[in-house]
């Protein structure tokens, strides 16, 4: 199974995605966005394979989104678009594409339905939360 995760480094979520990933035995294919930046037909493909809009899609934390008036309901996906190509970082991470799917994974427990193979458990999130649990079960399941 060939997996690719836009990624990056800074964010938790995204290195508990990829660790996921990594645990369950598959090496992905890894963009680190910030890095190369995003084309418009790259980001539309994505959007519209994760079911998401420009504004679903907008990283609103710990980024430039207020700074750069992106948060007025008024704004439209054109200029959201255009923001998010001058400003990779406000793309929302990670988007995992899988042959199962391509999916938003916040939070990082939303990879397991892209996997074939979940990784053996335990897994923790850097933060210790439970993904997987000893026996490799998600908490709370039958």
């Amino acid at each position: 199974m060939t997996i690719a995760i836009h990624h990056n480094p800074d964010c938790g979520t995204s290195r508990n995605v990829l660790a996921i990933i990594r645990a369950s035995g598959i090496e992905p294919v890894v963009i680190e966005y910030c890095k190369t930046g995003w084309t418009r037909p790259q980001l539309i493909g994505l959007f519209a394979a994760a079911d998401l809009t420009p504004r679903t899609a907008l990283r609103t934390t710990r980024s430039p989104v207020a700074d750069l008036g992106l948060l007025d309901e008024g704004v439209d996906d054109e200029a959201l678009l255009a923001a998010m190509l001058e400003h990779p970082v406000l793309v929302n991470r990670p988007i995992v594409c899988t042959p199962k799917g391509v999916r938003l994974c916040r939070p990082s427990e939303m990879v397991l339905d892209l996997l074939d193979r979940w990784p053996s458990g335990p897994v923790y999130k850097e933060d210790g939360g439970v993904i997987l649990d000893e026996n490799g079960k998600r908490p709370g399941s039958a």
